[in-house]
């Protein structure tokens, strides 16, 4: 070869090189857009797990909005706060909605087409809540935002799951699930300086623009299609026809049960302990300041729970641990019926009941993956978080009777190991479930 073929010949690698390296660059982080999962980096992986737990941040600072914007929200529209009724029930129906028939088109469409969707939905949703001007526009508008929200949820579960390394993937579904929990708090703490900023308006002002924010990144985030893997048994990547009907029907239909029927017991225990806790613990004597203290330890408790009861579900089989957590809960609630009333036995009493019940019910949305194929994951969790809705609308009203019949707050406590004992002896069934499942 000649002094000038080398010379061009190594000016031509160099080139080549570089455009290699620029190509490489640029494209091979994006290229899971068009083939899927499998071809997704660490890091693509975790920016796409931390943008679906914006999504789950969304929906407990969405959630807490209109709670916290009423009061101000009410004299300057001229409206009266007992009339808003419809307005909080209009998005738990609207989550129900979305959950049970909206999310299980993700597992026939793709989980991309409809969290993005679905985001976008939320966006425009909660932005025209904020110029709803009388309680019928209030209640449409916050209807429409539970179905987005109840269409996204699932969703982002089954996502997390089929991107968490499997030796991890409970921990990682509770992490993400953790955004809830930090979204309704965030709502709390943020809530009176956006008033101050901009009105009670920011408050949906807020959460729709980080929602349009999400949709956006998560379309250029997202992979074509997931690998639909099953931890328990072989892969199966053909799309369900009915998911619905596939969870009716054998093999999924005594895994479905277990996980809607637990789900549902453990709404009842969460949402009757939270609904009644301010205005038990002052009739135990109490200061009004302590109560509210507590019912914020209780989320924070709740997220500590759940992250170790997860840890517990990767490292250790998930029918003792989750069986061990109730186990807990419960001597937590006959120490708090069997002691006298004071704050830090109470207090601490409190936080093991309250957040281990909140952290076992992040837990056994983490359980999903062992029980159900990718193909039909959405729908399961969308159906059991619909039936758990039930659970949620029950709790209260159980509360409500026996607040009613005069009973005392150490008996209240005590009649919540109902439920969680309930909720213990179904987790003995999980073993035999789970095996069951593995063999089919």
């Amino acid at each position: 070869m000649s002094r000038w073929s080398r010379k061009n010949y190594g000016r031509y690698s160099k080139a080549r090189e570089r455009y290699v390296r620029t190509y490489a660059t640029i494209c091979i982080p994006w290229v899971h857009l068009i083939a899927g999962y499998e071809t997704m980096s660490n890091f693509m992986r975790f920016l796409t797990l931390v943008l679906i737990g914006g999504v789950m941040l969304i929906d407990g600072f969405d959630l807490n909005a209109m709670p916290l914007a009423l009061p101000y929200l009410a004299p300057q529209l001229q409206l009266s706060p007992d009339d808003f009724g419809v307005v909080f029930s209009a998005v738990l129906v609207g989550l129900g909605v979305g959950a049970l028939f909206v999310a299980p088109l993700g597992d026939r469409f793709g989980r991309r087409l409809l969290i993005v969707s679905a985001c976008l939905g939320i966006a425009v949703t909660t932005f025209g809540t904020a110029f709803a001007d009388s309680v019928a526009h209030f209640a449409l508008w916050r209807l429409a935002t539970g179905i987005a929200l109840g269409a996204c949820l699932p969703n982002v579960s089954a996502l997390s799951a089929e991107l968490a390394p499997p030796d991890k993937r409970s921990f990682v579904m509770s992490l993400v699930s953790a955004g809830i929990a930090i979204g309704a708090m965030s709502a709390g703490i943020l809530a009176p300086e956006l008033v101050r900023f901009g009105g009670w308006e920011m408050l949906f002002f807020t959460p729709a623009v980080f929602a349009l924010f999400l949709a956006v990144s998560l379309a250029f985030c997202l992979p074509a299609r997931t690998l639909l893997h099953d931890k328990g048994g072989a892969e199966d990547k053909s799309p369900a026809r009915a998911p619905l009907l596939a969870l009716i029907s054998k093999p999924y239909i005594a895994p479905f049960a277990l996980f809607a029927l637990i789900y549902a017991l453990n709404s009842v225990a969460l949402y009757m302990l939270t609904s009644w806790l301010p205005t038990l613990l002052p009739q135990a004597g109490f200061s009004m300041a302590f109560s509210s203290r507590l019912a914020g330890l209780l989320q924070g408790g709740g997220l500590v729970f759940g992250i170790a009861i997860s840890l517990l579900l990767d490292k250790w089989k998930p029918g003792p641990a989750i069986l061990s957590g109730y186990g807990l809960v419960a001597l937590a609630l006959f120490g708090i019926g069997l002691l006298p009333s004071a704050p830090l036995e109470w207090g601490v009493l409190l936080i093991v009941a309250g957040g281990g019940i909140t952290g076992i019910h992040m837990a056994i949305m983490a359980l999903t993956p062992s029980l159900f194929p990718s193909h039909i994951l959405s729908s399961a969790i969308g159906a059991g978080v619909a039936i758990a809705r039930l659970g949620a609308i029950a709790g209260p009203m159980v509360g409500e009777w026996l607040i009613k019949s005069e009973i005392t707050p150490a008996y209240f406590f005590l009649a919540l190991v109902v439920p969680v004992g309930l909720c213990g002896a179904i987790a003995l069934l999980i073993p035999g479930v789970m095996q069951s499942r593995k063999q089919s």
